[in-house]
């Protein structure tokens, strides 16, 4: 995937003039469409921000949500990895609840899991590789306990992001383990609201678009040019579809990523060590919007993982998507490409490189 929005942008969805099918469809207007990557920022900020200062600000602890994973899923889990590398599948939910309500057009109720990824840190944790997982892809959804005890009875062929609505996080996490074969070693999660709040509270992110966008779906309207958003432009630069590329989901990724290097940077670089005001501003924004795993569910334990990654710079991280194709039946949703999509998994289980012909995806036309 492209780092940089130079797609020729054109007005409507329009079918691909391979075989006529028609890219997979996002949904209905520019609801619940923000950055799949950005939520990568929860950890380079824990550096900044929580191994600094944590013991200053417990109260902070109070605004951290967990979730037990390994009670939720139990022992039907892969392997851990056989080296010091971690997984950690990250989230973007979109309630419509709280402060929520006002980021989302339209008549639509519930929560969805559209931002999703797998991040993977290599041993020795100095580089990330970030993986896209569309949020259209068919899958599996295996049997998984919900939250009050209840049952969700496995079923083939459900749209991914339909999952944690349908059945809640930890059946999200299952059934990325069963579908990649890789341990999640965390969780983390963050919200509609809370990225927004995180964009502002940092004093907002430079990007660079060489190309005009403008989309009156998301309300983007950008000059060729480099531009400091704030947390409603940024919103609507991850959202934007229908003024660059083609309209389509997976071409909104690129987009997407391109502003993830663009947050990690901006972040990285700020002097959170001068400003202990800014620090517990951009603390309280991304704990409040913040859910993780209950291994993680405290400032301390994110900030010794945080310090963890140290090492890891944005300008070396790679970002990809999971190789799909068009589904046969459906040709508006996709399905993991094969071999490439073993391939991928195949590497990240072992903790080795992922080959080049792993991370070309037929739908999108490699």
């Amino acid at each position: 995937m492209t780092h940089s929005a130079t797609t020729e942008p054109r007005g409507a969805r329009k079918a691909p003039s391979t075989g006529g099918r028609r890219r997979p469809r996002g949904g209905k207007g520019p609801r619940r469409r923000w950055g799949r990557i950005v939520l990568l920022s929860v950890l380079v900020l824990v550096l900044a921000a929580g191994g600094v200062g944590y013991w200053l600000y417990r109260d902070l602890d109070n605004n951290i949500k967990g979730v037990d994973i390994d009670k939720a899923i139990g022992d039907d889990r892969p392997q851990k990895l056989p080296t010091s590398g971690q997984n950690i599948l990250i989230l973007g939910s979109d309630s419509r609840a709280g402060a929520n309500a006002a980021l989302h057009t339209g008549n639509v109720s519930g929560a969805r899991s559209d931002t999703a990824l797998v991040m993977h840190i290599p041993e020795g944790r100095t580089k990330a590789v970030a993986i896209s997982i569309p949020r259209d892809t068919l899958v599996t959804r295996p049997q998984c306990t919900k939250a009050d005890g209840s049952q969700v009875a496995s079923a083939r062929r459900v749209m991914f992001n339909s999952i944690y609505s349908q059945a809640g996080p930890a059946c999200v996490v299952k059934t990325v383990e069963q579908i990649s074969g890789v341990r999640m070693d965390h969780y983390v999660e963050i919200d509609f609201a809370g990225f927004k709040g995180l964009v502002d509270a940092i004093g907002g992110v430079s990007v660079t678009v060489d190309r005009d966008i403008h989309d009156s779906s998301s309300g983007l309207d950008l000059a060729a040019g480099t531009h400091r958003l704030d947390g409603t432009q940024a919103l609507q630069f991850v959202r934007t579809r229908h003024g660059i590329g083609d309209g389509s989901d997976l071409g909104r990724i690129g987009l997407q990523q391109q502003f993830m290097i663009a947050l990690l940077s901006e972040i990285k670089k700020q002097d959170l060590l001068g400003s202990p005001a800014k620090t517990y501003r951009i603390a309280d924004e991304l704990t409040a919007a913040l859910t993780t795993d209950s291994e993680l569910a405290s400032l301390s334990k994110l900030a010794e993982f945080g310090r963890s990654l140290n090492g890891v710079d944005p300008s070396t991280m790679e970002t990809i998507m999971l190789p799909v194709a068009y589904d046969k039946v459906d040709p508006n949703r996709v399905v993991a490409a094969e071999p490439q999509a073993t391939q991928l998994w195949k590497a990240i289980r072992s903790d080795d490189t992922i080959p080049e012909s792993a991370k070309k995806s037929p739908a999108t036309g490699g």
